[in-house]
């Protein structure tokens, strides 16, 4: 197409992320009749010989079957429109070699990418064919409803982790990071180092997380991203509460002094606030200047709370940052459900 549709982009976007079926935004019937349309669709989202990083089947069936049906709908006429033969074919293939059940598809790790799009900057702002290519993504490899044993929650990317996010593709955010060099407490799948690493000009990133397997797939998921250099981003585990004399994060500091520390969903457990502000401390002490934003989704206002007394006992300076999440229906990427408080903190240390 010469001239992709907004609708068409945004829904891709969606896909990519695996955004639930029910809540797609769905183009418009006399768009989704048209025969270069669809093509597009199939080229984009389906065609795994275009597409090396697609969704795990059985989503993509989730999606092709009511897609299909919305096109069946849509056409008016059989003789002048039709159903895309890519598109039904597809449909047939992922049935006829059986798709993996709820369960197993559960269990796997599964490609899952997340458009970048700096704050301000339009739909038409890219190449015209909208291809994938075309537009500044993460992509990493998720387990998107496992938490394990030991209650790590890092499999996956959380919504505290996307509206951070997006406050960073703000011109705002985005002069907290550019040329400097940060650390991230509890990276989880890395998407806030990565973002940090490859679409905002971060001088250094170091990414830690208090897990040694997780801190293993964030590893792959740089890799993914070709950012494996170390001279760019170090990923590392680290305990928080430990004293960090002497250990690798004072050598790394005095290497990359670290200019902002950041952190998403990482107050939810009442019990490791403790530990986590003791770590602020430390790193106060070694970097009295930097600075710490801290991304929370509000479940639990009493633990938040914690938090907040916790830096207050620890002589901190705890400033909220006014950065509303979009209604769910306006967000153009990076889609997350804002229905639950999402806050951010500006920490300083007073001495």
């Amino acid at each position: 197409m010469a001239d992709v549709d907004d609708q068409l982009r945004l829904l891709r976007r969606q896909y990519l992320q695996l955004f639930e079926p029910d809540f797609l935004a769905w183009p418009h019937p006399q768009l989704l009749r048209r025969a270069d349309a669809q093509a597009w669709l199939f080229k984009h989202l389906f065609d795994p010989d275009r597409n090396r990083r697609l969704p795990p089947e059985r989503y993509q069936l989730r999606v092709l079957r009511p897609l299909v049906a919305r096109i069946e709908k849509a056409i008016e006429d059989p003789d002048e429109d039709e159903m895309s033969d890519d598109l039904m074919g597809r449909v047939g293939a992922l049935m006829s070699h059986g798709v993996p059940s709820e369960l197993e598809t559960l269990r796997e790790r599964a490609y899952v990418t997340f458009t970048c799009l700096p704050d301000g900057r339009t739909d038409r702002d890219r190449d015209s064919d909208g291809s994938a290519e075309a537009e500044p993504a993460i992509t990493l490899l998720e387990r998107r409803n496992l938490i394990s044993g030991s209650r790590t929650t890092g499999h996956r990317t959380w919504e505290a982790a996307l509206h951070l996010g997006s406050y960073l593709l703000t011109d705002s955010g985005r002069d907290l990071i550019r040329g400097k060099s940060v650390l991230e407490l509890g990276a989880g799948t890395g998407f806030l180092a990565i973002l940090c690493a490859k679409h905002l000009g971060a001088r250094h990133v170091t990414t830690t997380d208090g897990d040694e397997m997780v801190v293993d797939y964030l590893r792959e998921n740089l890799v993914l991203n070709d950012i494996a250099d170390d001279l760019v981003v170090t990923a590392r585990a680290l305990w928080w509460g430990d004293d960090l004399n002497g250990t690798w994060v004072e050598q790394d500091c005095s290497s990359h002094p670290y200019d902002v520390v950041i952190g998403a969903d990482i107050t939810y457990d009442k019990v490791a606030i403790t530990a986590l502000v003791k770590t602020l401390r430390h790193l106060f002490d070694m970097k009295p200047n930097v600075l710490v934003i801290i991304a929370s989704v509000v479940r639990n206002a009493e633990t938040f709370q914690t938090f907040q007394d916790e830096c207050a006992r620890s002589n901190f300076t705890v400033e909220e940052m006014m950065f509303a999440a979009k209604p769910m229906r306006e967000q153009k990427a990076l889609f997350y459900a804002a229905a639950v408080p999402i806050k951010m903190l500006s920490i300083t240390s007073r001495g």
